[in-house]
């Protein structure tokens, strides 16, 4: 398996490229699978680099309710 610290470089790199107007570029995903982004699909590769931030950082990817303190 590949390391998710790699995985969000290359997503990173890929994202950058699109954004500097590179028509599509591919990105291969935790399965080894290659997938192809378009500036039309930019989102879901930003997306992509969210959960992949939150994979490395070690949390997951739903969202938590904030923690209130109990005095008492």
């Amino acid at each position: 398996m590949v390391h998710v610290a790699v995985l969000l470089s290359e997503a990173k790199a890929a994202y950058h490229r699109l954004m500097i107007g590179e028509a599509a570029v591919e990105v291969r995903d935790s399965d080894g699978q290659t997938i192809r982004y378009t500036s039309a699909n930019a989102s879901r590769l930003k997306a992509y680099i969210a959960e992949l931030e939150q994979q490395l950082a070690g949390t997951t990817a739903c969202a938590r309710r904030p923690l209130r303190p109990v005095w008492g």
